[in-house]
């Protein structure tokens, strides 16, 4: 019988199941225990026959213009108890010390005053909002949902990689890459009592629900906006949406009238107290924003300065997942919170700063370099693998914008067993969990969305650059409760809409049918 393992070798950095070739660490065994006894060419239809699933239920990407079935690799990444003991307290001691930045940063602004972060920081960003200027959100929560990147390395020691409090996304992976796992390996998850993952929705609605302006009515009235079904991470918002039991909707579906939101619906327009906006600040509000913007609605920056509505994530939060902010985060956890990171960064460096800059641009081919405003991995220069040619070219654009660049000592992101056609070979991973804030408590799903470069050494493993997933495993010290089904909800029915002769959307009177 072939063993999928035969030719794995170890590669240059931390190995997440093998301390060794041939020595496995405890808490994989009962997974490689699993997959030994399968033939090469089981295991690659058991993996296409999940993508067609995927498929199937709409949990798809877009990759260089097509669609596709998510991937994702039939190895979990697992966690011991201590482990994520540590990475869910340094992930909500990091959410913590970022929602005091905000709330400084657009109120009081002590700690430029104090000088932890240099003015120029804030008002060069192009994150930085003055109409978000005021606003006191209820229970002062400015990050309801957070994404903090993590990667674990040489070492075997997890670092932050990056912050994400704008829109983070990718938490619906999560739940289907679990559910897609349960399916194919039952037994192994009552053997190893790994932590469920399906009770997120419930904690962001009530976070959500906590979240409402003060005079809302005893049961708020929460929505999910959505950009529409043309973006990337639609599956998530209609997701997410459908296990909290709400009301998914576009712009258009809101109307703002005397700084209070309202939804159309078939049975009139309903009070709507809380967003959960999956599209970026830009985009929002027209009227404040992009005048060109088809996707916002008119208005609602206005009710939420108003305090009728409530904004999840709030505007303006893009000031805290600027990387160079990044680079103060430790500073702003002792200064702020009075403790020491938990979870310390990547060794970074600010060619912003004099004397830094110089210094950065003599060992621009020993460093990776990122665009402060960048997203899903792109722009990002990893100079011991760049060619001359696109050094020179990142050499120049830093030199001439430092600001919107920083550094990064290269780390060898730690690897896990994958498959490659039908044997395993190591491929570099990071980590996101995801923190979900209600005012009192920081929680963090127990897992996150583990990310995987599918090529060989590659560092990128963003979904956008080709990348893929695995289902991340949080073992419990006990037994672990069974999932339970998605919550049944009964909605009010968004109108819905048709396209007229002139081509433009209108409402469909209740009990039209809709086209």
């Amino acid at each position: 019988m072939a063993d999928i393992f035969d030719a794995y070798a170890l590669a240059d950095a931390w190995d997440e199941m093998f301390v060794r070739p041939g020595e496995v660490r405890a808490a994989y065994e009962p997974v490689l225990a699993a997959l030994q006894p399968i033939e090469p060419t089981e295991l690659r239809f058991r993996a296409d026959q999940m993508a067609r699933a995927f498929t199937d239920r709409g949990v798809t990407y877009a990759f260089a213009g097509e669609e596709r079935p998510w991937p994702l690799d039939l190895v979990p990444r697992i966690l011991d108890a201590l482990e994520w003991d540590l990475i869910q307290r340094g992930v909500a001691q990091r959410v913590r010390a970022l929602e005091a930045y905000l709330a400084d940063a657009y109120g009081h602004c002590r700690a430029f005053e104090d000088g932890v972060v240099p003015w120029r920081l804030l008002l060069s960003s192009a994150h930085f909002h003055r109409a978000a200027q005021g606003i006191e959100p209820p229970g002062g929560v400015r990050i309801h949902v957070a994404g903090i990147d993590l990667v674990r390395d040489e070492a075997g020691d997890f670092r932050v990689l990056e912050d994400n409090v704008r829109v983070p996304s990718g938490v619906s992976y999560v739940i289907e890459n679990r559910r897609a796992m349960t399916r194919i390996f039952p037994s192994l998850f009552a053997e190893q009592h790994v932590v469920p993952v399906d009770g997120y929705a419930q904690r962001l609605l009530a976070a959500l629900r906590a979240a409402a302006p003060d005079g809302a009515a005893a049961d708020p009235r929460v929505v999910v906006l959505t950009p529409g079904p043309s973006n990337a991470a639609y599956f998530e918002h209609a997701l997410l949406a459908r296990l909290m039991g709400v009301q998914l909707v576009e712009g258009h579906d809101l109307v703002c009238r005397k700084n209070r939101v309202w939804m159309r619906t078939t049975r009139g327009e309903v009070p709507v107290h809380v967003v959960y906006r999956r599209l970026d600040d830009d985009f929002l509000d027209p009227l404040h924003f992009r005048p060109d913007s088809v996707i916002g609605c008119p208005g609602i920056l206005s009710a939420a300065q108003a305090g009728t509505v409530t904004l999840a994530n709030a505007v303006g939060n893009g000031i805290a997942d600027d990387k160079l902010l990044y680079t103060y985060v430790p500073d702003l956890i002792r200064y702020y919170l009075s403790e020491e990171p938990i979870l310390p960064n990547v060794e970074s460096f600010r060619p912003d700063e004099p004397g830094q800059l110089d210094a950065v641009l003599d060992q621009i081919d020993q460093l990776v370099i990122k665009p402060v405003d960048g997203a899903g991995g792109q722009g990002i220069v990893i100079g011991p693998k760049a060619d001359r040619e696109t050094l020179e070219r990142t050499r120049e654009a830093v030199a001439a914008d430092p600001r919107g660049w920083i550094a990064q000592r290269p780390v060898a992101l730690s690897t896990s067993p994958t498959l490659a056609g039908e044997r395993m070979a190591p491929r570099h991973i990071d980590l996101r969990p995801f923190a979900v804030n209600d005012g009192n408590d920081v929680w963090v799903l127990p897992g996150g969305l583990t990310r995987v470069a599918l090529q060989e050494g590659n560092l990128i493993v963003n979904s956008s650059q080709g990348g893929g997933s695995k289902d991340t495993w949080v073992l419990a010290e006990g037994p672990t409760e069974t999932p339970h089904p998605e919550p049944a909800a009964t909605l009010p029915e968004v109108a819905p809409r048709q396209h007229g002769p002139d081509g433009n959307l209108t409402l469909v009177q209740e009990g039209a049918q809709q086209q």
